[in-house]
C-alpha cells in the first residue's frame, strides 16, 4: 500500500486535487490523506469546492492565513512537518506554484520523504513574481515531475534537469480532467446572470496592489461594457480596494466569489474571458472561449502562440484592443494542447511504478 500525503491550499489545487482523489479512488493500492493548509480560508474560495467536487475531506485542515509570504510559508513548513512525522507517507504530493507548494515540497525533503509535484515546468521568467519563485524551488527539490505541456519539459532541459536525478513525465493537464468531469454539472449561479456577457477576474497582487494598474483595467471593463456586459466576480479585499480608492466600476456587475460549478457554468456561457489568473486562462480554452490576460507574461505560452489568448497587462488600450479582434473571433477549440482528460491517469500509473 502506498500512501500520499497531499497538500492544496488554493482554488487551483482544489480542482487539480480533485482529479487526482478520482483516480486514486479507482485504485486500492494508495491511500491518499488531504492537507489543507488553509491558504484560501473565505468560504466561498475554500470549503465550497470540497462539497461540489466531491473531494474528501481534508484529515487535517492547518487554518494559515492571512500573513506575509514569509510567515505563511514558514509556518506552513512547521505544520506541515508534523504532519508528516505522524503520517509517514511515501510521497508528498504538491500542485501548481502556491506557498503551501513549496512549504509541502520542503517539509517532505528536509524528512527524506519524495516529492511528486504536478504542473512542473511552467515558467513566466518574471522572477518578481512570488509563484515563479516557488515552482522553480519545488521543481528542483522534487522527485516526479509531471509536466502538463512539452513546453515545460523543453524549459526544464534548458535549466539541466537531464543530470538531477529526477523523473521528468509529460502527462498533460489535471485541470482539464476537472473540466470534461463537470462540465455537466454545471450550476447557474444565483444572481442575474445576462444572456450575453464577458467574465472577468482580477486577484493577483501585481494588479491589485497596484492602484494605477487597477484602475487602467477598470477603465477598460468600463468601456467593454459600454458594448457588452461585463460580470466580476470579486473578492472582498480586492472590493474593499476599490471603494477605499475611489475607482469607477461603472456598468460592471460584480458579484462574490462563487464556487466552482458555478465559475463552469459562467465559463461555458461567456462570450469571452478577461483575467490575471493562472488557471482561468486554461479554464477558457476547455470551455471554448477566448482569453485576455491582464499580465505581462503568462505560462501558459501555447494559448498564445495558438491565438487564443492575448496578453495586454493593464494597459486600457490594449485590453480594448484584444477585446475587438477577439470577441467575435472563431477558434477551433478541439486542439489537444493539454492531454484531453487523461493526465490523472498517466499520473497515478507513473507513481505505482516508482
Amino acid at each position: 500500500m502506498i500512501k500520499i500525503l497531499t497538500i492544496v491550499g488554493a482554488r487551483p489545487q482544489f480542482i487539480k486535487a480533485a482529479a487526482i482523489s478520482r483516480e486514486i479512488s479507482k485504485n486500492f493500492d494508495i491511500q491518499e490523506v488531504i492537507v489543507h493548509t488553509g491558504q484560501h480560508f473565505d468560504k466561498n474560495m475554500s470549503d465550497v469546492f470540497f462539497t461540489e467536487m466531491q473531494i474528501p475531506k481534508p484529515k487535517y485542515n492547518l487554518n494559515i492565513n492571512s500573513l506575509s509570504h514569509g510567515a505563511m510559508t514558514g509556518r506552513m513548513l512547521e505544520q506541515i512537518e508534523q504532519v508528516i512525522i505522524t503520517e509517514r507517507p511515501d510521497f508528498v504530493l504538491v500542485f501548481g506554484d502556491t506557498n503551501s507548494t513549496i512549504a509541502g515540497a520542503l517539509a517532505a525533503k528536509k524528512l527524506h520523504v519524495k516529492v511528486i509535484h504536478i504542473e512542473a515546468g511552467l515558467r513566466s521568467f518574471n522572477i518578481k513574481m512570488p509563484e515563479e519563485v516557488n515552482r522553480i524551488l519545488t521543481d528542483r527539490i522534487s522527485d516526479i515531475l509531471f509536466c502538463p505541456t512539452n513546453k515545460a519539459i523543453e524549459n526544464l532541459d534548458n535549466e539541466g534537469f537531464a543530470n538531477f536525478n529526477i523523473k521528468i513525465v509529460k502527462s498533460g493537464d489535471v485541470m482539464q480532467d476537472t473540466a470534461i468531469f463537470y462540465t455537466d454539472l454545471a450550476k447557474k449561479p444565483n444572481f442575474d446572470v445576462p444572456s450575453n456577457f464577458v467574465l472577468a477576474t482580477i486577484h493577483r497582487a501585481e494588479n491589485t496592489d497596484d492602484i494605477e494598474r487597477l484602475k487602467n483595467i477598470f477603465s477598460a471593463l468600463s468601456t467593454i461594457s459600454e458594448d457588452i456586459p461585463v460580470l466580476l466576480p470579486l473578492h472582498p479585499r480586492t472590493k474593499k480596494i476599490i471603494e477605499k480608492n475611489n475607482i469607477d466600476t461603472k456598468n460592471i456587475q460584480i458579484v462574490d466569489p462563487v464556487g466552482y460549478l458555478e465559475i463552469v457554468y459562467l465559463l461555458k456561457n461567456s462570450k469571452l474571458v478577461l483575467t490575471d489568473s493562472g488557471g482561468m486562462q486554461k479554464e477558457a480554452f476547455f470551455f471554448s472561449s477566448p482569453c485576455i490576460t491582464l499580465r505581462d507574461e503568462t505560462e501558459w505560452v501555447e494559448l498564445v502562440q495558438n491565438g487564443y489568448n492575448k496578453i495586454v497587462g493593464a494597459d486600457t488600450e490594449k485590453i480594448i484592443l484584444a477585446y475587438k479582434l477577439l470577441i467575435d473571433s472563431s477558434l477551433d477549440f478541439s486542439v489537444d494542447l493539454y492531454g484531453n482528460g487523461k493526465a490523472s491517469e498517466v499520473i497515478i500509473k507513473n507513481i505505482l511504478e516508482m
